[in-house]
């Protein structure tokens, strides 16, 4: 079984002829044209999209979970002095009323 990969314009739009698969010198399990419309390459299994070992995808991740990590703080940071201000601000407020200076009585009751 083999397979023939037309010719394409790569990135820098240069033409390269197409060629059949499996190349010759190649993994003789190679038989499918894989790729895309700027670079194509032999593969084995059809459905393959990327040319590339799978390792740089392991950084793409540590590179995210580190940015998640710090936004993960900043936000905790930024919610305790909040809760901190907030309790602060309670706390100090005065807990008694202000005296008006006026006394209530009840209705019907003379003082001597």
């Amino acid at each position: 079984m083999s397979a023939e990969c037309s010719s394409y314009l790569n990135a820098n739009k240069v033409l390269v002829s197409g060629f059949s698969c499996p190349r010759t010198g190649g993994d003789a399990s190679a038989v499918y044209c894989c790729g895309f419309q700027d670079v194509k390459y032999c593969c084995d299994d059809p459905h393959s999209f990327f040319p590339y070992e799978h390792s740089y995808m392991w950084w793409l991740s540590v590179g995210a979970l580190v940015g998640l990590s710090i936004a993960a703080v900043v936000l905790f940071t930024f919610i305790i002095t909040v809760c901190v201000l907030c309790y602060l601000f309670i706390s100090t407020k005065p807990h008694s009323k202000l005296d008006t200076g006026l006394s209530l009585q009840m209705a019907g009751k003379t003082s001597c």
